[in-house]
């Protein structure tokens, strides 16, 4: 009689995880710490795992509070002194950050995995999870950096989807630094005869009164666009044209330039904001030998999880690097 698949799983899946001392430390529970070596792995896998992820900052620190710092900023470093040597102190503009316990995890039901195809090929299986929860966790802390506002406990997904609760994102950041100067709350109206015409009118007036001047001309800075933001100004630069297809291409390239800076729309960030920085000042800390990874057939509960537990926050390298336009204050005409 053959067996069954999920013990058989379950003893491959612990020598599998248990295999090379170097990279974890495990014990009978299934849970597993992880090493510098494997740490350094883990970054890699999480850049790979998406364009945003490899040019946000991500950073291993000791202590579970402090205050992020982007050493030096744009402007001039260099000139001369009537007395001994030119020198211009390094500015630190970075916010404070708070890193507090973050727990990733999904789950599949015995009855799920006696479903799926080639259940007995292990090291497939195995292979698939990983790329799944690499990808999943990936994306859940953008989730969280664009609409994360506080850190609750117990979180509540049903109500808070977009990890509203998991912990304090970029964007919830900024509108307390520097008592909100950075992100304009205040309504307005976007469009056709309205406060501002178009994204070009309001990306050029955030970055002129909110980005500081040595920063505004810095290839690195972005404007990220929220999809209905995005939506509506493909749709003006389309019956703007005679609906060619030479000029619904050009409109549609247009899009990915706003105000004369690299466009682009990021996953989760909400519908109608607006936001412009550098990549690299979006930072995400853990804190290190914080890492906890659980993966095991859990036989009470008839599921395999898979978890990964930590302690993380979110900063920004230089709080007035942040300029952006709150959802909450536009109306689109």
């Amino acid at each position: 009689m053959e067996s069954h698949p999920i013990p058989v799983m379950a003893k491959q899946f612990h020598q599998h995880f248990t295999r090379g001392a170097d990279y974890f430390n495990s014990d009978k529970t299934g849970e597993f710490t992880i090493s510098n070596p494997s740490e350094n792995l883990l970054n890699i896998a999480m850049l790979e795992s998406g364009w945003m992820m490899g040019n946000i900052t991500l950073r291993d620190i000791d202590r579970p509070t402090g205050q992020a710092i982007e050493i030096g900023d744009n402007s001039l470093h260099t000139g001369r002194a009537l007395s001994g040597r030119f020198k211009k102190k390094l500015s630190t503009n970075g916010t404070p950050f708070e890193l507090i316990e973050t727990d990733s995890c999904v789950s599949l039901s015995y009855e799920q995995l006696g479903q799926l195809a080639n259940i007995q090929d292990f090291d497939q299986f195995v292979s698939l999870i990983n790329d799944f929860f690499g990808r999943a966790f990936s994306l859940d802390m953008l989730r969280v950096g664009f609409n994360g506002e506080y850190g609750g406990l117990p979180t509540d997904p049903i109500n808070n989807p977009k990890g509203q609760d998991v912990n304090t994102g970029w964007h919830a950041i900024a509108r307390e630094f520097n008592k909100g100067s950075q992100v304009i709350t205040k309504a307005f109206t976007l469009g056709k005869d309205g406060d501002y015409p178009h994204l070009d009118a309001l990306a050029s007036q955030l970055i002129q009164d909110k980005i500081p001047e040595a920063f505004r001309e810095d290839p690195r800075l972005v404007v990220m666009v929220g999809a209905e933001l995005a939506a509506q100004e493909r749709l003006r630069l389309f019956n703007g044209g005679d609906r060619s297809l030479s000029d619904a291409a050009a409109a549609q390239m247009l899009t990915s330039s706003v105000a004369g800076r690299f466009a682009f729309v990021p996953p989760f960030m909400p519908g109608k904001r607006l936001a412009i920085t550098t990549l690299e000042n979006l930072h995400i800390y853990t804190q290190k030998g914080s890492r906890r990874f659980r993966a095991e057939f859990v036989d009470d509960a008839k599921e395999y999880q898979h978890a990964y537990l930590r302690n993380e926050g979110y900063a920004l390298g230089n709080g007035f690097l942040y300029a952006a336009a709150d959802e909450s204050a536009v109306t689109l005409l």
